[in-house]
């Protein structure tokens, strides 16, 4: 279990994350729909994640939702890294309904995201602007290069949620333990 707390002007956060859980989540970031996607990431990744946030929602999400995947991302790199006898690679194509989204990682120890799904839609109050922000943070702070792309949808809620969802099984996937890899790199090191 990895525990990390972040406080800055904008935000206070906490997590604690158990890479190998069971996909459990206790999550109040007080953004319904960001704690129902984060919900989903736990669930669908078997990562345990508890997540609480405090941030200067009177402006508006910016701050903590970016800030979630930054502290996110850090515990992420914290209990991964060095990287030993994990898949390393994971994808998935992810449906919802008539939405599908890909997700492509590789825990690399290189931070980069490619991101091919036009968010500017509101679900509900949440505005889906901030899904690539929190990806872009995750990312970085995870050092993991992660692309994810919009194969077809219309409703933003279901591309969203296939977003984090995708990610959640790529992650998995990546993270799934086999012993006979060792180090998953010719160079002998990430």
């Amino acid at each position: 279990m990895v525990e990390i707390k972040r406080q800055t002007k904008e935000t206070n956060i906490s997590v604690k994350l158990e890479v190998y859980g069971k996909g459990e989540a206790k999550i109040n970031t007080g953004i319904g729909f960001f704690d129902h996607m984060l919900t989903a990431l736990a669930k669908h990744s078997l990562m345990d994640i508890e997540l609480s946030c405090e941030g200067d929602r009177e402006i508006d999400d910016h701050h903590s939702v970016e800030d979630c995947g930054i502290v996110l991302g850090q515990a992420f790199a914290k209990a991964v890294y060095p990287v030993s006898g994990i898949e390393r690679y994971g994808d998935s194509v992810l449906v919802m309904d008539e939405a599908a989204v890909s997700a492509a990682l590789d825990i690399s120890g290189r931070a980069f995201l490619v991101f091919k799904a036009k968010m500017k839609d509101k679900i509900g109050a949440f505005d889906s602007e901030l899904i690539p922000e929190f990806f872009t943070a995750f990312a970085h702070n995870a050092k993991i290069t992660l692309h994810i792309k919009k194969q077809r949808g219309k409703n933003a809620h279901h591309i969203a949620e296939a977003c984090f969802k995708a990610v959640a099984v790529a992650l998995r996937k990546a993270l799934a333990k086999n012993e006979r890899i060792g180090m998953p790199s010719t160079k002998g090191c990430l």
